[in-house]
């Protein structure tokens, strides 16, 4: 039978181990705040989640518009505007375009939920996950901001691209798409980016960006029926803020609750089942008791 690669020194002529996992990241490291890399960190989470908001926004309210039954005839109604299909090409693609962009700079979280379930893989430290959401928030008001301010009378017709459970379901069925859905995001970043792949799958270059961007755009076809797809607690929060209206702020917990609970469970999988950390762990504990 043969050894596993990473338990043996060495199998063949390959390496046991020819990846490098970072080290955890501190629970605090006050050092960050002496860096400029880390404010330029900051202000990039910024300035992508504005831009992911305005441009996603404006499509949902250009749909609204394009299909709205009240200003078109029948036939306009049945083709116009992008469709839903277009509206998750518009979240998926520019998730793809600003990961590219800024994972260079900040890691292109762009969202709270991935920040978390970095944060509690010790990717990033307590002190950079806060500032990354706070960043993120801010950018979603703005960037909403700016699509009421460029178009404040359809902006406020078609609902603000505010999240909001649909009619017919019930909460815990919102509460349930945004968990998985979350999952499936957090869980696409964390296998995307894992040191590992470069080792088994060498031979199958994989562009970061693409398949996250993909995977949104995947669960925005499944859970925009549901709740218009949130699995992005900046992108809910900064839609209801601008918005503004009783339904949107009485469904906000789904969109933060949700999120949080994909992506915690989505760490935990890769981290100690898929990366055997409980296992590594366990067998770590065993040997310090022995000794």
């Amino acid at each position: 039978m043969g050894k596993d690669p990473e338990s043996a020194e060495t199998v063949g002529e390959f390496k046991a181990k020819d990846y490098t996992d970072p080290p955890p990241a501190a629970l605090i490291d006050a050092a960050e705040l002496t860096k400029w890399s880390f404010y330029r960190a900051v202000i990039a989470e910024f300035v992508a989640t504005l831009l992911f908001l305005y441009i996603t926004v404006a499509t949902v309210i250009g749909y609204k518009s394009a299909t709205d039954p009240n200003k078109n005839t029948p036939d306009n109604v049945n083709c116009g505007g992008v469709g839903i299909l277009g509206i998750a090409w518009a979240f998926g693609g520019m998730i793809f375009i600003l990961v590219y962009c800024t994972a260079g700079i900040s890691g292109g979280h762009i969202n709270p939920a991935v920040t978390f379930g970095l944060f509690l893989a010790r990717k990033v430290s307590l002190i950079r996950a806060l500032m990354y959401m706070i960043a993120q928030c801010l950018g979603a008001i703005c960037g909403v901001g700016l699509v009421k301010g460029f178009q404040k009378a359809f902006y406020v017709r078609y609902g603000g691209g505010a999240n909001e459970l649909a009619d017919g379901y019930n909460k815990g069925t919102g509460l349930a798409a945004e968990i998985i859905g979350t999952f499936v995001l957090v869980y696409t970043v964390f296998s995307a980016t894992d040191p590992k792949r470069s080792a088994r799958d060498s031979h199958v270059p994989v562009l970061a960006p693409l398949p996250i961007g993909f995977a949104v755009f995947m669960v925005h076809l499944a859970t925009i029926p549901i709740t218009g797809t949130g699995i992005n607690p900046a992108r809910s929060f900064g839609a209801a803020v601008i918005y503004n209206k009783d339904k949107a702020w009485d469904d906000q917990w789904i969109f933060w609750v949700g999120p949080f609970i994909g992506a915690a469970i989505a760490a935990a999988y890769h981290q100690y089942i898929l990366r055997a950390g409980a296992i590594k762990a366990l067998g770590s504990f065993r040997s310090n008791h022995h000794v």
